[in-house]
């Protein structure tokens, strides 16, 4: 991570740095070479031409960027956390309850090139 996208994630609160941590590692665990950048004025993954910004709040994280249909069914699978438009909203608590395997699948969808 250059030193921008080190700072956001520095200053992300402890409750929502563990979920920031958990989908970052599972980001890299799909694709080890995407690139961390800030974007938006958040952390964005870059695989090619694709792009998914990850934004954090008090109350979970925002991943914006992916499009209906390069989403693995997650949206399909989890309507509440689809608030339109390409954003999904990761509240803790819904979060937790999220097995790695949808979101793993997720973002392996979402920046397949």
């Amino acid at each position: 991570m250059d030193g921008d996208v080190q700072e956001y994630v520095d200053a992300i609160p402890a409750r929502t740095r563990a979920l920031f941590d958990r989908l970052h590692a599972l980001v890299l665990e799909a694709y080890p070479s995407a690139r961390v950048v800030l974007s938006y004025r958040m952390p964005t993954y870059v695989v090619g031409d694709r792009r998914l910004h990850v934004g954090a709040w008090k109350h979970g994280l925002s991943v914006y960027g992916w499009e209906h249909g390069r989403d693995a069914g997650f949206a399909a699978r989890h309507p509440e956390l689809d608030s339109g438009k390409g954003t999904l909203r990761l509240p803790l608590a819904a979060a937790a309850q999220l097995p790695d395997e949808e979101l793993r699948a997720l973002v392996a969808a979402a920046l397949a090139p």
